[in-house]
């Protein structure tokens, strides 16, 4: 509403075009800001939103260059000082590790992706397969059968102690991409290591110890990506109709 008053302004000659032009570009600016900090909050996002906000760091990160291009001008001019020329500085600084930070969120949701129906096929094709042959996609264990938030903490915090860093997961509980491949994933944690891997090998022993139940999955999607990772809880149930 106020933009649509500011262009009548504009039409009848009360308020300057280049005003008008400033403030769809703060408002465009603001509608990116709120698509990325959706990103870096939000629990969850799909392919979708990842691929979004991608685009709109990287439209916030050519509004910031251009205001820097604008203010070496006015610097060379003598119309603003250098402290303000290093504000734009900054700001291009930020705005480019916003991309590179939704980059990297993209490609981790790519990666899910990629998981998820790494397991679903998987687990679709083992009635038909020999124990011997299912063994090589993939090792499962059924440990107690149940996985709690304190075995996720005494995982947690033993490979941290073990490698220095913390648990790489990739799915934390339902997440919309499993919801879309008709997998209920509450409840469950992947962690995207290879099970042959050092880390990979050290979790399954770990997991095995301590009688929790995980499936191990060796396999990669044909000319896609690698499907290898490991699930930790029971095997993920379909969706029943009209549940949420």
């Amino acid at each position: 509403m106020e933009m649509d008053r500011m262009r009548m302004l504009v039409d009848n000659g009360t308020v300057p075009r280049a005003r008008l032009e400033k403030a769809e570009q703060d408002l465009l600016d603001k509608q990116d800001e709120a698509l990325i900090t959706r990103a870096l909050y939000g629990r969850d996002v799909t392919t979708e939103q990842a691929a979004e906000t991608v685009t709109a760091a990287e439209r916030r990160l050519a509004r910031r260059k251009k205001t820097l291009e604008e203010a070496a001008k006015q610097l060379a001019a003598g119309i603003i000082a250098q402290q303000d020329l290093n504000v734009a500085k900054d700001d291009v600084d930020r705005a480019q590790k916003d991309v590179d930070w939704a980059v990297a969120r993209g490609k981790l949701v790519k990666q899910v992706e990629f998981m998820a129906a790494a397991e679903a096929d998987l687990m679709s094709q083992l009635g038909r397969m020999s124990p011997l042959e299912a063994n090589k996609l993939m090792e499962h264990f059924d440990g107690k059968g149940t996985f709690t938030p304190q075995d996720r903490t005494r995982v947690e915090t033993a490979f941290l102690a073990r490698f220095r860093h913390g648990l790489p997961v990739s799915a934390d509980g339902g997440s919309e991409v499993h919801k879309s491949m008709g997998f209920d994933h509450r409840g469950r944690v992947d962690v995207a290591v290879n099970p042959d891997a050092p880390e990979g090998v050290w979790l399954r022993h770990f997991l095995t110890a301590n009688r929790i139940p995980f499936f191990a999955f060796r396999t990669a999607i044909a000319h896609k990506a690698t499907g290898a990772h490991v699930h930790m809880g029971p095997a993920s149930t379909r969706w029943v109709a009209g549940k949420s």
